[in-house]
């Protein structure tokens, strides 16, 4: 079946030229978009696409607080949100991964880049560039000055899903995962679910976030 994709963007040339550039894929299918954050989540929930790509600043409700709706409304199954941001909005950015959207890129990256995106994350994986994510991540909890506490849970860790914890925060896929630790990629995905299960996490977004914060992995 085809991934079914809503975008959330005030400008129309954007959502025309990403749903044309979607729509051409052969396992692809927009059904639908807005030009504001409110429309969206009202669209969201009545269409339940498997992925939205979701503009931050928007008019009437901005994309942070229409993604917070989306997923609070807790749909079944869940809906995917991947954020377009540009380099300005760090916060922002870091703000959407806490609440749970699974992933960002810039709204100017190569259109094979879009496509990849909507694949990865409509597969239930977190789309984190490892070079962005580092810069990113490290640099918005150093500014805030989060205090790097190491959480109970990751002690429950084996050392295996410890290695698979850094490598999701390194940016890696399961499939390159698995070739790294020369295991099967089902070995991996069952892995990155205990690890998901013992830190009480959402998806692999949230495993980033914990792991630049309690200094599992540094911004090197």
């Amino acid at each position: 079946m085809a991934i079914t994709v809503f975008i959330a963007d005030d400008q129309a040339m954007v959502r025309q030229g990403f749903g044309a550039l979607l729509t051409a894929q052969h396992d692809i299918s927009v059904i639908g978009d807005a030009d504001n954050g409110a429309t969206a989540v009202d669209e969201v929930k009545r269409l339940h696409p498997d992925v939205v790509l979701m503009d931050v600043r928007m008019p009437q409700m901005n994309g942070l607080d229409a993604a917070r709706a989306i997923l609070g409304a807790a749909l079944d199954p869940p809906v995917r949100i991947l954020m377009l941001t540009t380099f300005d909005i760090d916060d922002y950015v870091y703000e959407a991964l806490t609440l749970g959207a699974s992933g960002f890129m810039l709204k100017d990256a190569p259109a094979e880049e879009l496509i990849r995106g909507v694949r990865v994350v409509a597969a239930g994986e977190a789309l984190l560039a490892p070079s962005v994510t580092r810069r990113l991540i490290a640099d918005v909890t150093s500014r805030r000055g989060r205090v790097r506490t190491r959480p109970s849970a990751l002690t429950s860790l084996t050392p295996r899903e410890r290695e698979v914890l850094e490598l999701i925060a390194k940016g890696m896929s399961n499939l390159e995962i698995a070739a790294a630790l020369f295991v099967a990629e089902q070995t991996v995905k069952t892995h990155v679910g205990k690890v998901l299960g013992k830190l009480g996490l959402r998806d692999r977004a949230q495993a980033v976030v914990l792991a630049y914060e309690t200094g599992v992995v540094g911004p090197g």
